[in-house]
């Protein structure tokens, strides 16, 4: 049996590995405070470590949950001058998720994109938190102890959805984001956000048809598109035959027209008060030609240029910088994904490779830089769209589990890495670096991440000295922190 034959055998079971181990949803929301700590948190530590995740209320049917559509839960924990003042879980509270918790839905701009549990990344911007994610979904602006203030249209200037992947420039500070919506056609908007939280620059782009577009790629002057084998099937929402065959029909439909701006505002204003979708629209095309575009920062469709890849796909890159000429990109990529929608969104295990644009030439080199299974790829944010040494990723992935089993530090230059394992029974989620200072070296810090113990079913923030890659700290939490999505380090304001 194949890898992905082997790995395909593995979800096809009635019960979703995504609601099994530490992937399942916990059932209520905890405040901690006093916490207890081993070994010491490093005093120039001032700020909130965030991560979010998928956590579905009540019990979803085992039988279609798909993990991407599960309500949103943020988890945060505080720390300030050594110590771990508090933690806190809170679902996001979209009109669906408020009413069945008995609240009354929050209030707040209706254009900003549909109504959904943000459930992808938290982030910072300026003074304010925002819960993401994609899909045409609206941001939801979170208070400082993670409760929901209400949805965000970024004070007016954001239309129609963002992404869960922006790149913040280090020199400026200003948000870059690529981002798609199943109502928007055939194509995706590039936008430029300052640290006022404003959209100043939109730019659409067109595409050849509606694609999943989870990510992209940022360097000092391009912007880089992943146009990659993932595309809207709006048949995938119906079940019987006729059904499929007029989903079929609105597919071809929709993946070429834009919902006309009157009924996309009026069901941007009337999601609120519906429910979520059971299904995520997009499955795995084999005759969509994979291709990845360059396109100037400054620029425009007309001066984006396409390059083919060989088929895969790419939820998270690692970096991307220019060498002259050359774009160099760092990618954990996946040969095939959602063969079955979404029930399938890792099939095999990803490995770490390594494109590099040629654009004098028109070609892209392909290489292998990891075989292992790993995904979450981190780098330091003082280096995005820049050329670094190291990078991390979350390690062990296999075809039979997609629970992680360590933390991978990658020199890229030396071309080497170095593993931590956390113990039997214990997994690691996505770890981020936090520098010393601001103009410390590129490992001189620390990096940070939950770390789930299965014998005590809770879990800990852990600290590793990133040059060392030796504890320096475990922040012990009552309660555990499922296996999500993505997270930051916010410093506090000021």
């Amino acid at each position: 049996m194949s890898e992905i034959a082997e790995a395909r055998a593995v979800h096809e079971g009635n019960e979703s590995p995504y609601l099994q181990g530490n992937f399942a949803p916990v059932r209520k929301e905890t405040t901690a405070t006093a916490l207890e700590v081993t070994g010491t948190i490093p005093g120039h530590l001032d700020g909130r470590y965030l991560k979010i995740g998928p956590n579905p209320l009540g019990d979803p049917d085992p039988e279609r949950y798909e993990w991407f559509l599960g309500a949103g839960m943020v988890h945060g924990l505080r720390i300030r001058d050594g110590h771990a003042e508090w933690y806190r879980n809170r679902w996001v509270r979209s009109g669906e998720v408020a009413r069945a918790l008995g609240e009354r839905p929050r209030r707040g701009p209706q254009l900003g994109g549909f109504d959904f549990a943000a459930n992808t990344n938290v982030i910072g911007l300026g003074d304010r938190t925002f819960a993401i994610t994609e899909g045409g979904a609206r941001p939801q602006e979170l208070s400082q102890e993670l409760e929901t203030i209400g949805p965000s249209d970024f004070c007016g200037t954001l239309r129609g959805g963002y992404t869960a992947h922006p790149k913040r420039d280090p020199a400026t500070g200003d948000l870059h984001a690529v981002s798609y919506s199943p109502f928007h056609g055939n194509r995706v908007q590039y936008t430029v956000t300052g640290v006022d939280g404003r959209v100043r620059r939109a730019v659409d782009i067109p595409m050849r048809t509606g694609t999943m577009m989870h990510d992209f790629s940022l360097t000092e002057r391009h912007v880089i598109i992943y146009d990659l084998p993932v595309v809207l099937d709006l048949s995938m929402l119906a079940r019987a035959r006729a059904g499929r065959a007029a989903g079929a029909l609105l597919t071809r439909v929709a993946a070429a027209h834009p919902l006309p701006g009157p009924l996309e505002r009026a069901a941007m204003r009337a999601s609120s008060r519906g429910r979520s979708p059971s299904r995520l629209p997009y499955r795995w095309d084999p005759a969509h030609r994979p291709r990845v575009g360059v396109m100037p920062r400054d620029g425009g469709p007309a001066h984006l240029r396409w390059y083919d890849v060989e088929p895969c796909y790419v939820y998270h890159p690692l970096n991307a910088y220019e060498d002259g000429e050359r774009i160099v990109l760092e990618v954990a990529r996946h040969e095939k994904v959602f063969v079955r929608g979404a029930a399938d969104p890792i099939v095999a295990p990803p490995t770490l490779d390594r494109w590099t644009i040629d654009r004098a030439a028109g070609s892209v080199k392909e290489e292998r830089l990891d075989d292992r299974g790993q995904e979450f790829p981190r780098v330091d944010e003082r280096l995005v769209g820049r050329r670094h040494r190291y990078g991390y990723t979350v390690g062990g992935l296999t075809a039979e589990s997609t629970a992680p089993q360590a933390l991978i530090k990658h020199d890229l230059r030396r071309g080497t890495s170095e593993t931590v394992a956390f113990g039997a029974g214990r997994e690691p989620g996505e770890f981020v670096f936090v520098p010393s200072c601001g103009d410390a070296a590129e490992d001189d810090g620390v990096v940070m991440g939950f770390v789930y113990d299965a014998a005590s079913d809770r879990s800990d923030l852990v600290l590793l000295d990133a040059a060392s890659l030796e504890t320096v700290a475990t922040v012990h939490l009552p309660v555990r922190v499922p296996h999500g999505f993505h997270g930051n380090w916010v410093p506090a304001a000021g």
